[in-house]
């Protein structure tokens, strides 16, 4: 794989992220587009690891990587958006975690998230799930004074959620949802919700990472 090769991938996505307003852009930012892209990057780790390429070849690359990742995190951050209710702002997705959130019957609601080896900064174990709608006027409940800060996850022992409040050891929120165990993280919240509120039908669902 040629370093240039690579370099270009990464422009073409910073220029174009994921959007299909038209047809060039559906044309370059394809499945095997991205496919590629993946590829070229597991090769770009190992290739890195051998004295082959210069140090402004490396520091190119980390821009360009750089700057794709910022585009991208930026479009993570906006997959919720537009869900109901419209009244209800667009809560803070903490660092080290995760939020994910549903819409049941025009009300919102979060569960926040922290990676392994971070916890919360209160106890949420009576309280896994915020939510926003007409009974809360349209601003979110939460352990935190204004804003949209639902949750704090920092370095220490998980003692103050419960258990489906933290991801995995191995992996943190990005590399869930990255992988299959997206689904078993989207799984345990629908079937909270449904302790909470009864049987009840799910509009809206995604995970959010900080």
């Amino acid at each position: 794989m040629a370093l240039n090769g690579l370099l270009a991938r990464l422009c073409l996505l910073a220029v174009f992220p994921f959007s299909h307003q038209d047809e060039m852009q559906t044309k370059n930012c394809s499945s095997q587009f991205l496919e590629d892209l993946t590829a070229d990057l597991q090769v770009a780790v190992e290739c890195s690891l051998k004295p082959k390429w210069t140090p402004q070849q490396r520091a190119s690359l980390l821009v360009h990587m750089r700057n794709a990742t910022e585009i991208l995190h930026t479009q993570q951050l906006s997959e919720c958006q537009g869900a109901e209710p419209a009244k209800c702002p667009q809560p803070e997705v903490p660092e080290n975690g995760g939020l994910v959130c549903a819409t049941v019957a025009d009300r919102r609601f979060c569960k926040p998230l922290c990676n392994h080896g971070y916890d919360f900064q209160f106890l949420r174990k009576s309280r896994v799930i915020e939510e926003c709608s007409a009974a809360t006027g349209y601003e979110w409940s939460t352990q935190y004074v204004g804003g949209n800060k639902l949750a704090v996850c920092r370095e220490g022992t998980q003692v103050g959620g419960v258990k489906t409040a933290y991801f995995a050891k191995d992996e943190d929120c990005l590399t869930t949802k990255g992988s299959q165990q997206t689904s078993a993280v989207l799984l345990d919240f629908t079937e909270e919700l449904n302790n909470r509120e009864g049987n009840v039908d799910v509009h809206s669902l995604c995970l959010l990472c900080g």
